[in-house]
């Protein structure tokens, strides 16, 4: 059994039983087909879709697909994310802010942040030269900026820890 949840809003849980789709616990007429294209065919109560994979997040569990010019993010637990949460042992809320490294060498040029600074998932936290280009390192989850470890106009190499997050 896996429970999904669309957009953060739309929980539900979607499970197989001797060949047959269960949908909350309910009989759903469902096919789902994958071309190999990062397209899928989706026959849902005798309705065709077209379903675009835009792209698939395995260490967070999320996906976002594209169906009829319409967007949706869409979380997955499978049954150990629900025992463990069940159990209090919640792996989203537990895990621990990694640090934000160099992608590639270049130049700092800006740094958007302070320490202490509340950063959600996807502010933009940094701007890194590389090859002529700028490149706007962003944050990979919400945390707290614990310590800034570059300067701007500095030269930083492949992997070098830039931001402490906690």
């Amino acid at each position: 059994m896996i429970q999904a949840t669309v957009n953060d809003k739309y929980p539900f849980k979607l499970e197989q039983q001797d060949g047959a789709w269960l949908i909350n616990g309910h009989p759903a007429s469902l096919d789902v087909v994958p071309s190999g294209t990062g397209v899928l065919s989706v026959l849902f109560r005798g309705v065709s879709y077209e379903a675009l994979v835009e792209n698939i997040d395995r260490k967070e569990k999320t996906l976002s697909i594209f169906i009829n010019g319409h967007r949706y993010q869409v979380a997955i637990a499978e049954p150990m994310d629900l025992l463990l949460r069940e159990m209090g042992f919640d792996a989203a809320t537990n895990k621990k802010a990694e640090p934000i490294k160099a992608p590639m060498p270049g130049m700092v040029l800006r740094v958007l942040v302070a320490p202490g600074q509340q950063i959600e998932k996807g502010d933009a936290v940094l701007v890194l030269e590389a090859m002529k280009m700028e490149n706007v390192l962003k944050a990979p989850a919400a945390a707290t900026v614990k310590n800034i470890r570059v300067a701007e106009r500095t030269a930083v190499g492949k992997g070098d820890v830039l931001i402490e997050l906690e």
